[in-house]
């Protein structure tokens, strides 16, 4: 399954604005900057009573310099949620995965109270756990509105975009099974599914399904064992994601995360670990930009867009 065997080192990305970035990653790590990067306060959770440095930190949701939620990925009781309402000095864990057959990968929330996270399929369905308080408590989806799961099928814990939220809707991306699919629904609970061109295997798939209306969206991935592979990595919808077309030009290698530039209409950043790429007419055709090595990614307005990857590694993309 795809979020039992990860890609390795993958970062989560939460920009808040040009100056407030949060970033989090391996060894429970988390930092957070307020002045556009030039200096970088660690703020990783801490416990006495347990070591919290082997948790992989792949997702993170802020909204502020104080308020923020993050995720760590993995089997068993290594997934886990974690809230901070006072810019990291303490942390409150407010869920612990108990289910052996359960690997949370990534979340989305649609505001800052309502939310969604994604772990891989249990009994045959992908599992949902659901918040109305901003990450505070969390309980589970009642699985009877999720199709069944292709054999094999699950998605990828690499930038925190395997699930999305939005105009009103929620997205899921998957890969492990052929093809890689989108699932979609209005209200998170009931779900239909939707072949995209992106073929599918343990290491293949959608990584990453990005909406900029309620018509309009991407999707990226490829084979994260084959960074360079660039066919059928991107396809595209313009039906809220009911029907995917397979990308004109490809992004140049596996991408991991894309995202919209606000305000731009049609154009969107994708990365990866063999480079970055933007398309300018809503996925149909990508160009590179960067063969720089990044996992996530995420535009706060039209001028200015964040990117993370392995070892700490953060840049902004200045669009002025």
């Amino acid at each position: 399954m795809p979020g039992s065997v990860v890609p390795s080192h993958d970062s989560g990305l939460s920009p808040v604005s040009s100056k407030v970035v949060w970033v989090a990653g391996a060894g429970g790590t988390v930092l957070r900057t307020v002045d556009g990067g030039v200096s970088w306060a660690n703020i990783s959770p801490t416990s006495t009573a347990e070591n919290l440095t082997a948790l992989e930190f792949r997702d993170i949701q802020a909204w502020s310099t104080k308020t923020a939620v993050i995720l760590s990925i993995g089997p068993g009781n290594e997934s886990r949620i974690l809230v901070t309402n006072d810019g990291g000095k303490k942390w409150q864990q407010t869920f612990v995965n108990e289910d052996p057959s359960a690997f949370y990968d990534c979340m989305a929330f649609e505001n800052n109270k309502h939310g969604l996270a994604l772990s891989d399929p249990v009994n045959g369905k992908f599992r949902l756990l659901e918040t109305w308080n901003g990450g505070s408590s969390w309980s589970l989806v009642d699985p009877a509105g999720i199709p069944p799961a292709l054999t094999n099928e699950a998605g990828f814990a690499a930038s925190g975009t395997c699930i999305e939220a939005a105009a009103g809707r929620w997205y899921i991306a998957s890969g492990g099974a052929d093809p890689g699919r989108v699932y979609r629904s209005d209200d998170g609970h009931c779900w239909k599914t939707a072949n995209t061109t992106i073929p599918g295997d343990p290491a293949s798939g959608v990584f990453s399904v990005r909406f900029r209306d309620a018509k309009h969206g991407i999707a990226v991935g490829g084979n994260y064992t084959n960074a360079n592979g660039n066919v059928n990595n991107a396809a595209w919808s313009r039906d809220g994601g009911v029907t995917w077309e397979t990308a004109e030009t490809f992004p140049g290698g596996y991408r991991s995360g894309a995202a919209w530039v606000p305000g731009r209409s049609t154009t969107a950043i994708a990365v990866g670990t063999s480079g970055s790429d933007f398309t300018v007419d809503g996925g149909k055709s990508w160009h590179g930009i960067d063969n720089g090595t990044f996992d996530a990614v995420e535009c706060v307005n039209e001028d200015v867009c964040w990117a993370s990857g392995a070892k700490g590694r953060v840049a902004r993309l200045d669009l002025s």
